[in-house]
């Protein structure tokens, strides 16, 4: 039988209600969740381990990249089949995708979570960890990078995002949709992961920030983030990747003063392109020497954008690392 590794990481999955305060805390390990994913012995062995009981919000990118280090130790070791993470929803897209781009290993890794901690009707804690385990033990999971499972759906880490505040379905990839789900215990795919990438580092820039653009704003809180010693920004623009034409004039002295500066769309679907040559749009945007985050929601951007800083601060590769093939000869072939 399989042998899958589970690391327990807090989230709403290790939460259960406080009736002095009336609120979710941190309060199962990781044996008395395992406790409840009645059946598991008769699909995987499974040796658990606690990383942290931190809620979402509390963790950091410096933490991500340190479960990541603690991770690949486990995905060395030859009798293990997949890894499983459990997560809090807040942060888990972000966590998702830093793994998903630091670890370079054919072995599944699934990350998992729940919307219900375990004193509310419908839990879903147990249901979701025992899906993704069965997902670590299935072959069909190789080498498609990290996978988010909740819901019995299986979405890429490089793809999916928090849709709901509240709703079990939460994790949804609004560009392309899941790529499998779970059924009957069995992980089934429909499609492959379309992007494989990697940034293999062990380290993390921190100083990046995102800056989300609104009607009207001016350059105050990117001369804020520059002043304060950003190395990198991530500005989440209007539409196809624009601005206000105050704020461009930010963006210009911030990339003039060596800092990086990542175009996406606040929008919740589509890609950002230099479509508009007004002030303040895309194309003078372009031209002044912001990258294109191509479809990237801003917060994942910021992750890439922390990792790129990390090994380089060569603008052209870092831009290569953000932009795909086809976009990226069409600007060297404009220049």
């Amino acid at each position: 039988m399989k042998k899958v590794v589970v690391i327990f990481n807090g989230g709403t999955i290790s939460m259960s209600v406080d009736p002095r305060i009336r609120a979710a805390v941190p309060t199962l390990s990781g044996e008395e969740i395992m406790s409840m994913v009645t059946g598991i012995e008769n699909y995987a062995n499974i040796e658990s381990y606690t990383f942290s009981s931190l809620p979402g919000p509390h963790i950091t990118p410096k933490l991500m990249m340190d479960l990541s280090i603690y991770i690949q130790g486990f995905l060395s070791r030859d009798d293990i089949c997949g890894v499983v993470v459990t997560h809090g929803t807040d942060t888990l897209e972000e966590t998702a995708y830093l793994l998903h781009l630091t670890i370079d290993n054919p072995k599944p890794v699934i990350v998992t979570g729940s919307m219900r901690n375990s004193s509310e009707l419908g839990y879903d804690g147990p249901a979701n960890l025992s899906a993704s385990i069965c997902s670590a033990i299935s072959d069909e999971a190789r080498n498609r990078g990290v996978l988010v499972c909740l819901n019995d759906e299986l979405n890429c880490a490089s793809e999916v995002t928090k849709s709901h505040s509240m709703n079990l379905n939460t994790f949804q990839s609004p560009q392309f949709g899941p790529i499998g789900i779970i059924d009957n215990n069995e992980a089934i795919f429909y499609r492959d992961s379309l992007k494989k990438e990697h940034i293999l580092t062990k380290t993390v820039e921190t100083r990046v920030d995102l800056i989300k653009a609104c009607a009207g704003m001016d350059s105050k809180l990117i001369d804020f983030c520059v002043s304060g010693g950003a190395r990198g920004l991530v500005i989440e623009a209007m539409g196809r990747g624009n601005i206000p034409p105050v704020m461009a004039e930010g963006v210009k002295e911030a990339i003039k003063s060596g800092v990086i500066v990542v175009i996406v769309s606040r929008c919740f679907k589509g890609r950002v392109l230099d479509s508009y040559g007004y002030p303040g749009g895309g194309k003078e945007l372009r031209n002044a020497g912001v990258i294109f985050g191509d479809s990237l929601p801003g917060q994942k951007a910021r992750i890439k954008l922390m990792l790129a800083l990390s090994i380089t601060s060569n603008m052209n590769k870092i831009q290569c690392m953000f932009e795909n093939g086809s976009y990226r000869k069409r600007i060297l072939d404009e220049k």
